[in-house]
């Protein structure tokens, strides 16, 4: 196929060299500099597939001709549901090194025809998890996931301070808590690098919180909310860092309001 791909950050690069390697004709653009990436492509674009920061970018995007356009960025369904002509909503479950290794997930949904296209197409990235119909049901399933995700990397860390403020040794509780029905993908996996001092900083926390405001719309008004309290504190840890790299700085807020991280090797409290 002869395929544009806009976007050239760490997720968008990969991907279309790995297009680009599977025999397709690729042209991959940054729209923030209006610059070609040095693919070559011949004639005018079948697919435009857009991988972009988010969804400010993607309504700003002023799209090149095409005939279908398949977005894996992740944004809000208003936003993509407005968006006219052949369209396949399949943002993306993964990270860079996903992206380099082709093993991410896209959770595509649009018309049968076209996500049929979509798997085959992307099939050198990664998974193509068919979502159904309505593109922006994709969007729904990636903002919950990642809110989930968000509010379990906080409540594993304020678990953490409570057992550590106890006497318990963190790496110990960590492993102990991990056995127990309160355990979560998070803990198992990623809460080891908050102990090791990383704040994750393949995704910015202005991203994150942009992804819990799109949560809370979708939730509306009305009645308490565990996911808004999650979200409400991912927004004081973007105005008390800034808008810089770290998907943990809401984790890094708890650490500071306690005196220590948990990383700190010196004896427990």
């Amino acid at each position: 196929m002869r395929v544009v791909v806009a976007g050239l950050g760490r997720m968008g690069r990969p991907i279309a060299e790995r297009l680009r390697d599977a025999g397709h004709v690729v042209v991959a653009i940054d729209p923030r500099a209006e610059a070609s990436s040095g693919f070559e492509a011949s004639g005018a674009a079948e697919v435009l597939v857009t991988v972009l920061p988010g969804d400010a970018e993607l309504r700003a995007f002023d799209a090149p001709p095409h005939d279908l356009w398949i977005d894996v960025t992740s944004a809000d369904p208003e936003t993509v549901a407005a968006i006219p002509g052949r369209f396949v909503g399949a943002p993306m479950l993964g990270g860079p090194a996903d992206a380099a290794q082709g093993t991410l997930r896209f959770l595509a949904a649009g018309a049968a025809a076209d996500v049929a296209i979509a798997r085959d197409l992307l099939a050198p990235a990664g998974e193509v998890v068919d979502v159904g119909d309505d593109r922006t049901h994709g969007y729904v399933v990636k903002l919950l996931a990642n809110a989930l995700w968000f509010a379990h990397s906080v409540a594993a860390t304020e678990a953490l301070l409570v057992g550590r403020a106890a006497g318990i040794p963190v790496s110990t509780l960590r492993d102990l808590l991990v056995a127990t029905p309160g355990s979560s993908r998070y803990l198992e996996e990623h809460a080891p690098r908050l102990l090791a001092g990383d704040l994750m900083a393949d995704f910015g926390i202005d991203r994150v919180v942009e992804e819990l405001d799109a949560v809370e719309r979708l939730r509306g008004p009305g009645g308490s909310s565990v996911l808004g309290a999650s979200a409400a504190l991912h927004r004081e840890a973007l105005e008390r860092f800034g808008a810089v790299d770290g998907e943990l700085l809401a984790s890094a807020l708890l650490e500071e309001r306690a005196g220590r991280p948990l990383s700190d090797p010196s004896v427990v409290e």
